[in-house]
């Protein structure tokens, strides 16, 4: 997975954390660390009910035809597939991580089924061609 992060100024990297602190941000920091730490144990549980019974621990062991058995798409979904991977140049390897991810996310989110948004966002996880 690719993600583009934008360059932080120098003055931000040296800031004090008290500051934040005082104004009460640390706090809330804190709070969404611990419901980001639910949504991803919550999404975990989910995939071990997913794969019970099999040797699969998470949706990136999957293989394609598991891909296949547990992640079901819309046809809107299919459709955006096979767009994005003809303007993508995606290869079958690459179309089935998108998929995976998008399955990740559409747990994260605690959904049974996989949507369009959430193959975007997987979508734009994937690393940008550089143009030389």
């Amino acid at each position: 997975m690719h993600v583009d992060v934008p360059s932080v100024e120098v003055q931000k990297l040296t800031e004090s954390s008290t500051r934040s602190a005082s104004s009460g941000l640390m706090l809330s920091k804190v709070e969404a660390s611990k419901e980001i730490q639910k949504r991803v144990q919550s999404a975990r549980n989910i995939q071990i009910k997913r794969f019970k019974g099999t040797f699969i621990k998470s949706n990136a062991e999957m293989s394609t035809k598991d891909v296949k058995k547990y992640c079901e798409m819309s046809t809107d979904c299919r459709m955006m597939m096979i767009s994005a991977t003809a303007s993508m140049n995606l290869t079958a390897r690459s179309y089935f991580k998108v998929i995976k991810v998008a399955r990740t996310i559409a747990d994260l989110e605690g959904v049974k089924n996989i949507t369009t948004n959430h193959l975007a966002e997987a979508l734009q996880y994937r690393p940008q061609e550089e143009e030389f």
